[in-house]
């Protein structure tokens, strides 16, 4: 699967972050063509680099020939709905400007629909929205993962008055968002950059584990006060799934309303998505009725696709997830030289020195082809020094 994952030590905006998908690899002869399907005229992009301390990154301009209206979210979803864009292109679009409407309509009061958009309603920012979803289409990008904000502090002056930062746009949008403080005084995450990231992205939290592509910079226009680049760096690659995953993902249900003749083929399903184990327990649930706790681990990465096995193979119709940290011991794959033949096992490294583990399936394979008892094949995987493990 290709992942990207936003870093946003700078924050986000609109701009910034259609700059690091191009320089990431965004062909812009593909964005005007798409754009195109807005029917607005005299749209341009311009494209420059540029160099901020230590840093290149892209600078997005959108240069217009005409004077843009302030639009209401009618405006912008008549534009689109009647626009030749991507389907797709359209409606994730749409949910990023529902999002801006939700946020403007509860801070100020009013009918969503009543909402004049200003700054956000303005060609520029409905090219940076459709420009970045159908930038992240472009590359092949299938899941959006994002970092924690930052959140700085001081006054921001926007087609409502004088606003303190975060903007109240900002802090409306990014409900359930992971975010920190930082000592600037100069607004970081803007509406659209927010809803942005809150639409698009399936998680927010660390880096998530991957093999690294591509790496793309999208510049911010203004200059930060403590010297530190205003950027947007995009990261992206493919998905990888470790065994030695340090930060996982612990999903839970409970069901009283399942047969458990399911539970084998659901286990196997959840292993080869990604699964780091998984348990049920029996419990005594509301009502007197008996029911299970089906607990997955998982990493980061593949819990998105976890969790939708879990909603399509159970009965379950809702689930609880958190992070967890863990600590695995070192350990590798191979096979050692018994009097049955050779059979796989782990070597682990434990803190009281190294250990042989007989792997069950391979031992219950050689307990059965001849004739024994499991446990003989397990004790001489244990009798086999660990000089004589062979990695694999």
């Amino acid at each position: 699967m290709k992942i990207a994952y936003a870093d946003c030590f700078s924050g986000v905006s609109g701009d910034m972050f259609l700059g690091a998908l191009i320089d990431a690899g965004v062909d812009v002869d593909f964005l005007h063509r798409e754009l195109a399907g807005l029917g607005l005229a005299d749209i341009d992009l311009h494209i420059a680099k540029s160099a901020q301390p230590s840093l290149q990154a892209v600078k997005v301009e959108v240069v217009t020939g005409e004077i843009q209206p302030h639009r209401t979210w009618k405006d912008i979803r008549r534009l689109l709905d009647n626009s030749s864009l991507n389907k797709t292109y359209k409606e994730k679009s749409l949910l990023v400007f529902a999002e801006l409407a939700r946020a403007e309509a509860k801070i100020h009061g009013c009918d969503v629909d009543d909402i004049h958009f200003h700054e956000v309603g303005a060609v520029d920012a409905i090219v940076d929205i459709v420009g970045s979803v159908a930038g992240l289409a472009y590359l092949g990008i299938e899941r959006l993962f994002c970092s924690p904000l930052p959140m700085p502090r001081g006054w921001v002056a926007c087609g409502h008055g004088v606003l303190p930062v975060p903007a109240p746009a900002v802090c409306e949008i990014l409900k359930g968002v992971p975010v920190y403080g930082v000592e600037v005084d100069q607004e970081l995450v803007t509406p659209t950059g927010a809803a942005l990231v809150k639409v698009l992205s399936a998680e927010f939290g660390q880096f998530p584990s991957m093999a690294i592509a591509e790496v793309g910079y999208g510049a911010g226009s203004r200059e930060l006060p403590d010297q530190r680049p205003n950027m947007l760096r995009l990261v992206i690659g493919e998905a990888r799934v470790t065994a030695e995953e340090q930060e996982v993902e612990v999903i839970e249900t409970h069901i009283d309303d399942w047969s458990p003749e399911g539970f084998p083929y659901l286990v196997e399903r959840l292993y080869a998505q990604g699964a780091l184990d998984v348990v049920a327990a029996p419990l005594l649930m509301k009502k007197g009725r008996p029911g299970f706790l089906l607990r997955v681990v998982t990493g980061r990465e593949t819990a998105w696709e976890i969790k939708r096995l879990i909603l399509s193979e159970t009965t379950a119709i809702g689930l609880r997830y958190h992070t967890e940290k863990r600590w695995t011991l070192p350990r590798q794959q191979g096979v050692v030289k018994t009097r049955f033949g050779m059979v796989r096992a782990k070597k682990i490294e434990t803190p009281a020195g190294t250990v042989l583990s007989p792997e069950y399936e391979d031992c219950r394979r050689k307990a059965s082809e001849q004739g024994v008892p499991l446990k003989e094949v397990y004790a001489s995987v244990y009798q086999c020094d660990v000089k004589d493990f062979q990695e694999s």
